[in-house]
């Protein structure tokens, strides 16, 4: 190559890597300061809804009948909503005005288990506290790798679980990462309402995962089935096939409960 090319090549080089440095400083350091420091999300988030155990019956059973999920009950006996099955619609804090149901902004929904998904007088805050595993934490505190599986979902848990690789998120710097093959990784995040045509992949993919392995249930879908709960097409939650260690509700989940739920249950920083 001539001397000339060659030094017009370094020029356009050493211009973009200029431009590039100039862009990254102007830009300034973006990455989220959570969880050291508490974040607030605006006003139409729906996160952790809030339940009036007093309100009137007949606004309880209107919430109740016109769910789309049949995630509330409401009776004289237990009043109760499955977060597992809510896809936060909103449906029943408008029909009740906020009176029997209200969707605050906190953003802590993930649990150990479905019964603690449920919430009612004896369980008002989902907590994953009560099921952390001290073994857990000592295999996976500083380094998890997980394989992500769409099981037949629509792209939006998928799509928000891409967002925490993001230099706003970074989710690498908790020591976790998403890795291409099951055989380099600790577990596995699974999203969708596992359709009959994914159960065998899933299945495979999980088998093909080294012990100890873990596995994290995404999303109302991956949990209950989603808006395909009733559907015969579909094998519903993931609990069905595989034992879960994590769910983590929403439709989607904000990535901020999803890097909450990981943080609290697997990492140590």
């Amino acid at each position: 190559m001539p001397i000339e090319m060659l030094e017009r090549f370094d020029r356009i080089v050493n211009q973009r890597v200029n431009k590039l440095l100039l862009n990254r400083l102007e830009q300034g350091y973006r990455t989220t300061k959570y969880p050291n420091v508490d974040v607030n999300l605006s006003k139409p988030y729906r996160g952790r809804p809030e339940i009036n155990f007093e309100a009137d019956m007949i606004t309880m059973k209107l919430c109740e009948e016109n769910c789309p999920q049949s995630a509330i009950i409401a009776n004289s006996e237990k009043k109760a909503l499955n977060l597992g099955r809510c896809v936060f619609c909103g449906e029943c804090e408008r029909l009740s005005d906020g009176k029997f149901i209200h969707f605050t902004t906190d953003f802590s929904l993930a649990t150990a288990t479905q019964e603690d998904l449920v919430l009612c007088e004896e369980n008002v805050i989902p907590k994953i506290e009560r099921e952390i595993n001290g073994k857990i934490r000592k295999l996976f505190g500083k380094s998890l790798q997980l394989r992500q599986v769409s099981a037949g979902g629509c792209n939006a848990c998928e799509a928000d679980i891409n967002v925490l690789n993001t230099p706003f998120f970074d989710l690498s710097r908790f020591g976790i990462q998403i890795v291409a093959s099951p055989r380099h990784a600790d577990g596995m995040l699974i999203t969708g309402p596992i359709s009959k045509n994914m159960k065998l992949a899933l299945l495979k993919t999980y088998e093909a995962i080294p012990d100890p392995k873990i596995i994290i249930a995404i999303g109302s879908c991956a949990i209950s089935g989603g808006v395909f709960y009733e559907s015969s097409e579909v094998v519903g939650g993931v609990d069905r096939i595989l034992p879960v260690d994590l769910f983590i509700p929403g439709c989607p989940p904000h990535p901020l409960t999803t890097l909450k739920a990981l943080i609290d249950y697997f990492s140590k920083y």
